[in-house]
């Protein structure tokens, strides 16, 4: 039995039930039902907006330091007015990612026979193994088959359908809910052809975006297929084959890009159905295969995903291979939303595209605040390092726009971004300073090349990518950072930390966002001027620029520890306005960093934890699909296996709809319902990865986190940083078996529990541990 496959009794009755299928550029969302079938389609290149200027001025050092004067003075009102007078743009063309259009394809059959779970009359999965979706209804005559996949070896969505008698397919198939100039006609008997633009007014002032032009082909054996009326309709044939294929003109100044689609259809039916299958399977397994896990299995493993779902929300009994689905699912809509090709990293929704993010002030853009980084915590980890690839493409040219916005507005040299970005090189602030001001979500992005660095140890990449980009950014930071005149230290601001308040004095005088010094910004800090540092040392190079990291980093202000035992968010040990606020930015040191260990770090870990615990006890906890996520990172990082188990589950069980997407709930940050947001699936996947590996503390941990409802099990291939590949198995809660295999030579240390070994490795060792970590020859 394949336990890895999301599956369904019941039919898709909307976007939360369908099932996700991509190619690492365009998407597909399958609703499927006994009668009717809808795809919602998307191409992470389909945007509206456009590039616009970046303000001639915002006054510069000379604004920068009479703000400053404000805040160091304790007149946070005056700080502010002038921020927001000199640092606070007017909002644009920013524009958003857009849904493309729908294919609806209704079946001709009795509209009025009903559809029984109980007589077992319809099923719909999504086989994580191969990335084919697909539904079976048994009719009154016979059984009709469904299946479609997203290729990306072939760049385009097919799907094929049968019937176990001849002659039994028939079906309309339209195009509908496009952009506002979206049009489609037939071009011949078997092919439509669409054109339409990514226009919107609330994100943009409805005339700029990006064009796009696709067909949608269907070939039959048996039977008759027309057009008209702007559809295809078949009739009574044995099997039906749906090609789609679309392309934009983002980034492209020719007209070429008109031609795409039929290109990459010409190539399809050339190869045939059968062979596009074989290519798109072979291709995908390449990725996924790369890891394999087993946590144990009960009954509840049989029931339909949102049966299971359900049980597990109500506490009711143990599924852990609930658990193992939702990791492998989580590498799934990686290796589906994000190849080392695709032209653009994830956004708020992967590839996909619900078409209600899009229309909330939110925008379906990249976020910098944690959400566009949660979207690849679990990318190195999860062996699947190439899909990192788009994402640091993006930073590069995040830094290239940032330029000006560092000039301009704080007349530094480097670059600099703030709290989110779009595909048009914004990297201003946003237009409220309270949630805008974030000077270092640029910075928490570009972390991802250090990551991708300490997983792959790769020279190149580290010579011709990482450095240069990070030395931009730390030349920002080094002449844009100012000396706090009652502590010395060098801090940033004026900035907040993350969308959250504080109030500097009583209460009643109200709540601020913007300080000196901010938590996370010190933190960020620091790993970027340590890692630049060891970077210009290993390369042999700038030694002037090294000398001022030294200086820098000996000045930079340490992790403080506040009155009620928690890590501070600010520099001062303010009081929280909102201690229910869904961001935890200020503990990046305990996770994706590694500046907080409990062994390195015990009395930093101590307030860590009660900083998780006071945020997680607030009634009114703004709980959503992120923060659970947070949560269960931190306590996998402080080696609590139950809290973490606890959180995920919660995020499981709590936050995701029945096809398993995470969601933001309904009434926080502005969301008007329950809204897919996609960072928690790939937040969850880490927090379940970290519980059974850690590699951050110069050590591979083996189990370092594992929770008593996974006391059996084995996992294979998940990564260690310093380019290693690790395999795990346990039984009854302890180390029964390891091996490391090795990619670059160095000390390696392995530690389970209190106990470690290490050893020389070399390149292309294998080298396998018995449960006492004793090697075996």
């Amino acid at each position: 039995m394949n336990d890895y496959r999301l599956w369904y009794s019941a039919p898709a009755e909307g976007w939360a039930q369908g099932l996700p299928l991509g190619n690492g550029r365009l998407g597909a969302v399958v609703m499927a039902a006994p009668h009717r079938e809808v795809w919602s389609m998307s191409e992470v290149t389909y945007w509206s907006g456009q590039t616009d200027p970046v303000p001639a001025s915002g006054g510069g050092k000379a604004a920068l330091e009479e703000m400053r004067q404000h805040f160091f003075s304790g007149d946070y009102d005056g700080g502010d007015r002038l921020a927001k007078q000199h640092l606070q743009p007017k909002k644009q063309n920013f524009g958003t990612n857009l849904g493309l259009c729908e294919v609806v394809i209704d079946f001709a059959e009795q509209k009025q026979e009903q559809v029984s779970a109980e007589t077992g009359h319809f099923r719909r999965e999504l086989n994580l193994t191969n990335a084919v979706a697909g539904a079976v209804y048994q009719g009154k005559s016979a059984a009709l088959h469904r299946e479609v996949f997203a290729s990306h070896a072939g760049n385009l969505v097919a799907s094929r359908i049968w019937s176990g008698l001849p002659g039994e397919v028939s079906f309309t198939l339209s195009l509908v809910n496009g952009t506002e100039s979206f049009t489609a006609a037939a071009v011949d008997d078997e092919t439509l052809e669409f054109k339409s633009q990514a226009t919107e007014r609330i994100h943009s002032n409805g005339a700029c975006g990006v064009h796009a032009k696709g067909l949608v082909k269907v070939a039959v054996s048996g039977g008759t297929i027309h057009s008209g009326d702007g559809k295809l309709t078949v009739t009574g044939a044995d099997e039906a084959r749906i090609y789609f294929a679309v392309s934009t003109d983002y980034r492209r100044t020719d007209t070429d890009w008109e031609s795409d689609s039929r290109c990459t259809l010409e190539q399809a039916m050339g190869k045939g159905y059968e062979l596009l299958r074989e290519e798109h399977i072979a291709d995908y397994r390449r990725e996924y295969d790369k890891v394999s896990i087993q946590l144990g299995r009960s009954d509840k493993a049989d029931l339909p995903t949102d049966q299971r779902i359900q049980s597990l929300a109500r506490g009711g009994g143990e599924d852990p291979q609930l658990f193992a689905l939702f990791l492998q699912y989580g590498r799934y809509l990686t290796i589906t939303g994000s190849r080392a090709d695709s032209p653009l990293p994830l956004h708020l929704q992967g590839i996909w595209n619900d078409g209600e993010a899009c229309r909330m002030g939110w925008s379906c853009d990249y976020h910098l605040d944690v959400n566009t980084q949660m979207n690849y915590y679990p990318t190195e980890i999860t062996n699947l390092g190439d899909s990192h690839l788009p994402l640091m493409r993006y930073i590069e040219e995040l830094a290239q726009a940032g330029r000006s916005t560092a000039s301009q507005l704080y007349g530094s040299g480097g670059w600099v971004a703030h709290v989110f970005s779009n595909v048009w090189g914004f990297t201003l602030p946003g237009w409220e300073t309270s949630w805008g001001l974030n000077v270092t979500g640029g910075l928490w992005l570009a972390t991802h090349l250090i990551t991708h660095y300490e997983y792959t140890l790769d020279h190149k990449f580290l010579e011709q990518q990482a450095y240069p980009v990070l030395k931009e950014a730390a030349t920002f930071y080094l002449d844009y950072m100012c000396v706090h005149p009652k502590y010395g230290w060098l801090v940033t601001g004026p900035a907040n930390s993350p969308e959250n308040s504080f109030y500097p004095g009583d209460p009643g005088e109200g709540a601020q966002q913007l300080s000196m010094g901010p938590t996370m910004d010190q933190i960020v800090v620091r790993e970027l001027f340590e890692f630049c540092l060891m970077s210009a040392e290993l390369l042999d190079r700038d030694e002037a620029f090294q000398r001022m990291l030294r200086q820098a980093i000996s000045k930079l202000p340490p992790l403080q520890i506040g009155k009620k035992g928690q890590l501070q968010e600010w520099l001062e040990d303010y009081e929280e306005a909102q201690p229910e606020h869904r961001h935890l930015s200020h503990m990046f040191a305990l996770y994706p960093g590694n500046g907080i260990t409990p062994g390195r770090t015990p009395e930093l870990s101590r307030a860590a934890r009660v900083t998780l615990e006071n945020r997680m006890l607030q009634n009114e906890l703004e709980d959503v699909e992120f923060t659970a996520a947070l949560f269960g990172l931190g306590f996998a990082r402080l080696h609590d296996g139950e809290k973490a188990y606890k959180h995920i589950s919660h995020l499981i069980g709590g936050l995701c709809f029945d096809n398993l997407f995470t969601y933001s709930k309904s009434g926080i940050a502005g969301a008007e319902s329950n809204i897919f947001v996609i960072d928690g699936n790939f937040g969850g996947t880490a927090v379940i990865a970290e519980m059974l590996l850690q590699s951050h503390a110069d050590e591979i941990h083996l189990l370092p986190a594992l929770p008593a409802a996974w006391s059996t099990g084995a996992v294979s291939g998940l990564r260690a940083k310093g380019n290693a590949e690790v395999d795990v198995a346990w039984h009854d809660g302890r180390l029964t078996a390891a091996e490391v295999r090795t990619f670059s030579p160095g000390m390696v240390t392995v530690r389970w529990g209190d106990q470690r070994t290490s050893f020389l490795a070399e390149t292309g060792g294998s080298y396998k541990l018995d449960s006492r970590l004793e090697l075996l020859s």
